[in-house]
């Protein structure tokens, strides 16, 4: 099962936060209270997150975090990227070199095909995405009458 750690989902959840009123500057205290991340969690993926220039920080009694882009410029891609390294799916998506295998398999470049089709749809999501409120899928109805065939 392919599984994001708690820092990415938290990260999320902090970037949602920060986009919905992304010209403000947001405390890390502020962003704790309102998310129920634990301070000093929140307080490590925000330093994770100006590392990979996400946001800005400004030092000071009115300082805090800023997002660096507008949210329709910041991809979930970036923000897993940001907080777990490359996506990859397999090791060999990455790098040959660790895998034992590499030289009799057949299906290697396929695992990479699958790996960018992955990296584009987590690409096409953006921070504005997050901020809107979730589509409830259309009810579909099937006949009873297909299901007795």
């Amino acid at each position: 099962m392919l599984r994001l750690s708690k820092l990415t989902d938290y990260a999320t959840v902090i970037l949602s936060f920060m986009a919905k009123d992304e010209i403000q500057v947001h405390a890390a205290m502020e962003i704790a209270a309102v998310t129920g991340i634990a301070l000093p969690t929140v307080s490590k993926i925000l330093k994770m997150l100006v590392n990979a220039k996400m946001l800005i920080s400004t030092r000071g009694a009115k300082g805090g975090y800023i997002l660096a882009r507008m949210p329709e410029e910041i991809s979930v891609a970036a923000v897993i990227s940001a907080l777990e390294g490359p996506i990859a799916l397999t090791e060999c998506s990455i790098s040959h070199q660790s895998c034992e295998q590499a030289s009799g398999c057949d299906i290697r470049g396929n695992w990479g095909l699958i790996n960018q089709t992955i990296h584009n749809a987590l690409e096409s999501v953006t921070l504005a995405d997050l901020t809107r409120p979730a589509a409830v899928p259309e009810e579909v109805m099937i006949p009873l009458s297909s299901l007795y065939r």
